[in-house]
């Protein structure tokens, strides 16, 4: 095929007659050079487009290849033939319609478009017969990848991550732009830079795309005009669903589950840390192992052994449940440990302080503004993990010891919650709990729901606590405040501002004699933690 050309007369003839002939679809896959790639021989309704693994696959370019393909009934283009246009992101697609004499009758022919206004993903250009056809395709393909690289380079970002945030909603009522803010920063918490967000409403989840096939094709083109390569569903989603994503689209496909796991995986530096986060990552990936090459697929039958062996997907599997098994060895080993410990400071008499609340509150800065400690904190979601215990002496020369633990966050991976349970654990020691709020937070009475919800699966509802505002610098209308702290029985500080405790210091010093009225304080030592 001369490259310039859609398609010749001469080839439209020769297909178009030897569809009629047979009474099925024939398909030709031309790549940019002019070279048949393939020719497919489908049904008298459609056709069956095979692998095109080997041919270059980028989320932000087209694959450098045209389908034209011949109709029987003189039908236009599908939705078919659109949806494997988009999915497959080929330069061009065309329909020609067959007579009944063989020749060939009107070409339909679409191609995808860069982002523009009025949200279009595709354009049907006008019908015309291939001996019509004058449009110069290289110079036109050429044209178009120009216009999408430079409508991508608008959101050109450093990032190699470039994502695409997707919830499904089923609840009218559900806060679903809170959390789907929320998603973005712990999208931005894992380093990936968010490009666009949307929310699908429906009766039901799709069981196995989610939002569906339609909607799923559409996002494809979306992800392709803007730049992103990765998609984030703000859902856990099932082995199954990933599966059948994974293979509708070559994009990255992670869940709201997998980036919680990641960021926990970055921010963990001690070793009962780092532990803890990869047992939940591989029982998160467990179910989630697949693989896609038959190659050496039977490994271990050898000669002269019985039965065909085990699949590689098989070995994979059975190394990540002996790593698990050896992880929760250790796990156990941690554990007797932090009872010793735990031991060692009931001994020493002192009563303990945990500070609870939603991931990014302000808990880790809090501890540093009391105690004069050094604990990593940024404004991220989930900046610190590993927990931290020092001494906390109020103006009495009352001693106490205060913890500060991983931050909650509604919907808590069930893998990780698990793994973390030993640590949160913890919390049982606890005479006090602070519960530091974020009030600035719009969604702040939902992250209050969160953090009880998951204190009641602790088994740790009723004990005395004392509910923190903080970021109360940030609060603009004071008399609403004063309200807010009335009807939550709180106290508002500012962590990052020392001259606001006080009042904090003298509630947790009086609910501390409370709790343990005949304390006497204790000698400075090092404390074990």
């Amino acid at each position: 095929m001369p490259p310039e050309r859609v398609i010749t007369h001469e080839l439209a003839r020769q297909i178009t007659s030897l569809s009629r002939e047979i009474n099925r679809q024939i398909a030709i896959l031309i790549s940019r050079r002019g070279e048949i790639a393939f020719v497919i021989a489908g049904s008298p309704k459609d056709i069956m487009i095979p692998s095109l693994d080997g041919f270059r696959s980028s989320s932000t370019r087209f694959k450098g290849l045209r389908l034209i393909h011949t109709h029987l009934n003189g039908e236009g283009l599908t939705n078919d033939d659109l949806t494997d246009l988009a999915l497959l992101r080929l330069d061009l697609i065309s329909a020609i319609e067959t007579e009944e004499d063989g020749l060939p009758g009107y070409a339909h022919t679409a191609h995808l478009i860069p982002e523009n206004p009025e949200g279009k993903y595709w354009l049907i250009m006008e019908k015309a017969r291939p001996s019509e056809m004058n449009l110069n395709f290289l110079y036109f393909i050429q044209a178009l990848e120009s216009e999408l690289a430079r409508k991508q380079k608008t959101r050109k970002v450093d990032s190699t991550d470039r994502a695409l945030l997707i919830r499904v909603e089923t609840s009218p009522l559900a806060d679903s732009r809170g959390s789907l803010d929320e998603l973005k920063e712990l999208a931005r918490s894992c380093g990936v830079e968010v490009f666009d967000s949307i929310i699908q409403y429906r009766d039901q989840i799709d069981p196995r795309f989610v939002l569906g096939r339609g909607r799923m094709s559409e996002l494809i083109i979306r992800a392709m005009q803007i730049g992103a390569n990765l998609l984030i569903f703000d859902h856990e989603l099932q082995p199954a669903q990933l599966r059948s994503i994974t293979d509708f689209t070559e994009m990255k496909v992670v869940d709201r589950t997998q980036i919680i796991l990641d960021i926990f995986a970055q921010r963990a530096h001690s070793r009962e840390g780092k532990l803890q986060v990869e047992l939940a990552q591989l029982k998160y990936l467990l179910p989630r192992l697949v693989t896609k090459n038959t190659a050496m697929s039977r490994l271990t039958g050898g000669i002269g052994g019985r039965g065909p062996g085990e699949t590689k997907l098989e070995i994979n599997r059975r190394r990540v449940r002996d790593r698990i098994h050896r992880l929760e060895r250790e796990q156990l080993q941690i554990e007797k440990a932090r009872e010793q410990r735990r031991g060692k400071r009931g001994k020493m008499g002192l009563p303990i302080i945990s500070i609870v609340g939603y991931t990014n509150a302000g808990k880790s800065t809090l501890l540093n503004t009391l105690t004069k400690s050094s604990v990593f904190t940024e404004d991220r979601l989930f900046a610190t993990l590993d927990t931290k215990s020092s001494r906390l002496r109020f103006p009495r020369d009352t001693e106490a010891i205060i913890t500060d633990t991983v931050g909650f966050i509604r919907d808590l991976p069930r893998d990780l919650f698990a793994a973390f349970r030993a640590t949160l654990d913890e919390l049982h020691e606890a005479d006090i709990l602070l519960h530091v709020i974020d009030i600035s937070n719009p969604n702040f009475e939902s992250h209050i729901a969160a953090v009880e919800k998951i204190l009641e699966e602790l088994a740790i509802i009723g004990r005395p606590t004392i509910r923190v505002f903080n970021k109360a610098d940030r609060f603009c209308d004071k008399a609403m405040l004063q309200n807010l702290c009335q009807r939550f029985c709180a106290i508002a500080i500012s962590a990052l501002n020392a001259e606001t405790l006080p009042p904090l210091a003298e509630k947790m010093e009086a609910m501390v004699n409370q709790t343990r009225p005949l304390i006497n304080p204790v000698e400075s030592r090092s404390l074990p933690v």
